[in-house]
């Protein structure tokens, strides 16, 4: 995307933040699985957290493509937006779909830092992406929801003030549509924590400050409503072709560092006499990871001109991720193999990348996902589940 995005300032600005926090600061926080705050504090200091979020409330105001640019440097420099990245898209929904009393209230502290909007809790235990199974609910009782449930793969729980929650307000029936009944409230984790919220950390593959959360009677103010009770379900989805797009970007990011690596260690590493670069099984298999970036890079700018003109870019933002995400995991594999027994060596930074990036094979949809949607909904197939 750096070619025809316009973001070459902003893309310099986020560089040479990122290249404040080397790799050596990277493997430290995922030797102790800790959260990156002095990163995140940097980046919202820098105002790049706030790009979306409209200047009346104290952000930059800037388009999604924005967004994009910000994420992919940060994974392009060798760093990992995963412990922030949530706030861009989670912000869309409060923006689109809260109150004006409510986007006054979060949107500038948001904007500012004082507030963290990182949380977003919609995945259970027993539904996964079939999200019409969920069975957290939310029961109303004068003037607030009690809330009972638990969430899981709620990432940043632990490092975040607020909460969009995806919740059941009207019981399941037969007949019924899965996906009615759904309703999104905002949730001030400061004050719920210990009052019928608790937070489980899980330790996963990678540094991704992921958790599991318990609602036990958890009583929410009816006024943390976001917008009309039972239509959550669409307003989770409205924002999820940005996620998409955005973890797609990300994926560019991962795709053009590990690369870079494989084309600078295949130039200097030198074996019977000659670098390994000379060799075309060297050669060829980075230049094929290289072309198979460059084609996602062209569906996330596809993607990304479908959303800013309005239209509905399902289809691309899906496309986009996917093909993105397995861009990033052929250059992770292109470069460890690169690198030999040094790519497993913590020092190089590849076994870090080459663990993050395998994420977003599954997260936060999967390629199957993706490829029923694909299915049903482009090429008219019968519906497979």
């Amino acid at each position: 995307m750096d070619a025809t995005d316009n973001y070459g300032e902003i893309r310099e600005a986020v560089a040479r933040l990122c290249a404040r926090f080397s790799g050596e600061y990277w493997r430290n926080l995922d030797r102790e699985m800790a959260y990156p705050e002095e990163f995140v504090s940097e980046l919202t200091k820098a105002g790049w957290l706030a790009a979306l979020i409209p200047e009346e409330f104290g952000g930059a105001g800037l388009p999604l493509s924005a967004g994009a640019a910000i994420l992919e440097e940060i994974h392009k420099s060798g760093g990992n937006a995963g412990a922030c990245h949530a706030q861009m898209y989670t912000m869309g929904t409060l923006l689109r779909h809260g109150s004006q009393a409510q986007k006054e209230s979060y949107l500038p502290a948001i904007a500012n830092g004082s507030l963290r909007l990182q949380a977003f809790g919609v995945t259970e235990p027993g539904s996964g992406t079939d999200t019409g199974s969920l069975r957290t609910t939310a029961r109303l009782d004068g003037d607030h929801y009690v809330v009972n449930g638990q969430k899981i793969w709620t990432s940043r729980a632990e490092h975040s003030d607020l909460m969009i929650l995806l919740a059941r307000t009207t019981p399941l029936e037969e007949g019924m549509k899965k996906t009615h009944g759904l309703s999104v409230l905002l949730v001030d984790m400061r004050e719920a924590r210990d009052k019928g919220l608790s937070i489980r950390p899980i330790r996963t593959m990678m540094n991704h400050a992921t958790t599991e959360v318990f609602f036990d009677n958890l009583k929410v103010p009816a006024e943390n409503l976001v917008g009309e009770e039972g239509k959550g379900f669409r307003y989770i989805l409205s924002g999820m072709n940005a996620e998409r797009i955005l973890i797609a970007a990300e994926c560019i990011g991962d795709a053009k560092w590990l690369i870079g690596k494989a084309v600078e260690y295949a130039g200097e590493r030198r074996v019977f006499g000659r670098a390994i670069g000379e060799n075309q099984g060297i050669q060829f298999p980075i230049a094929k990871a290289y072309a198979n970036m460059r084609a996602a890079e062209l569906m996330v700018r596809e993607a990304l001109r479908r959303y800013e003109a309005g239209e509905n870019p399902g289809a691309e933002a899906n496309m986009a991720k996917m093909l993105a995400a397995d861009a990033s995991n052929e250059a992770a594999n292109v470069c460890i193999q690169t690198h030999g027994g040094f790519g497993f060596a913590e020092e190089y930074d590849v076994e870090r990348k080459f663990r993050e990036t395998r994420l977003y094979q599954v997260a936060p949809i999967s390629t199957n996902l993706i490829l029923s949607y694909l299915s049903e909904h482009v090429l008219g197939l019968p519906k497979s589940y």
